[in-house]
């Protein structure tokens, strides 16, 4: 017998006191299982964020919104960045102190190998987290088309906090439209060969930075 066969006669046996004419929505399924393992703790929330954005090689930072635009301005500056792709909705005071770095709007014109030329690109994020240290980007006014954030090479990533921090992936699916254009990022971009050698940038951005905007 082959696998095919096995697991084929492990689903007829499974499904054969089930009625031919039963639709999934008749039977409701019980969703009793955790969402999350540490609820209302939003303190242990960000500590586990910022550990586990740490974890995956990106550069935390803590800031008020008072102190963003600084943090951004020095970030850019200390990267040599020379010209930053901004998303339409992205607020104009974030970069207002970033002098000298030519700001490049989003736009659906831009091809990869412009996009390529640049050299960092400033985002928000439509939710971040904690226990993978995970930040989703779905396409929001404040984050522009995906391809911005994946073909420049430095990623600099706003995250407003705790409004835009959540424990777990169910709870960030509950905040989610999966229509919607989902970039999920887990530090910079990565890949490995067989010998486990780590090479970073060669599906993305070789370099995450994140500012957790702390209200």
């Amino acid at each position: 017998m082959s696998g095919r066969e096995t697991v084929l006669g492990r689903v007829r046996r499974a499904l054969a006191d089930v009625p031919r004419e039963e639709s999934p929505d008749e039977v409701p399924v019980p969703r009793d299982y955790l969402a999350t393992h540490s609820p209302g703790d939003r303190e242990r929330t960000l500590e586990t964020l910022a550990a586990h954005l740490a974890d995956y090689r990106a550069v935390v930072h803590r800031t008020d919104a008072a102190g963003l635009p600084a943090l951004i301005a020095r970030l850019l500056a200390a990267r040599g960045a020379r010209s930053v792709v901004v998303p339409a909705g992205l607020p104009p005071e974030w970069l207002a102190e970033a002098e000298g770095v030519r700001q490049v709007p989003d736009s659906a014109a831009d091809t990869p190998h412009e996009l390529d030329a640049v050299d960092s690109v400033v985002t928000g994020c439509a939710v971040a987290i904690a226990e993978t240290g995970t930040l989703v980007l779905d396409g929001g006014p404040d984050q522009g088309r995906r391809r911005i954030s994946l073909i420049p090479d430095h990623h600099v990533c706003v995250v407003r906090c705790p409004e835009q921090v959540v424990d777990s992936i169910p709870q960030a699916l509950r905040r989610l439209t999966p229509t919607r254009p989902l970039t999920w990022i887990s530090g910079p971009s990565a890949t490995s060969d067989i010998e486990l050698d780590r090479v970073e940038g060669v599906h993305g951005p070789r370099t995450l930075e994140v500012a957790l905007v702390l209200g």
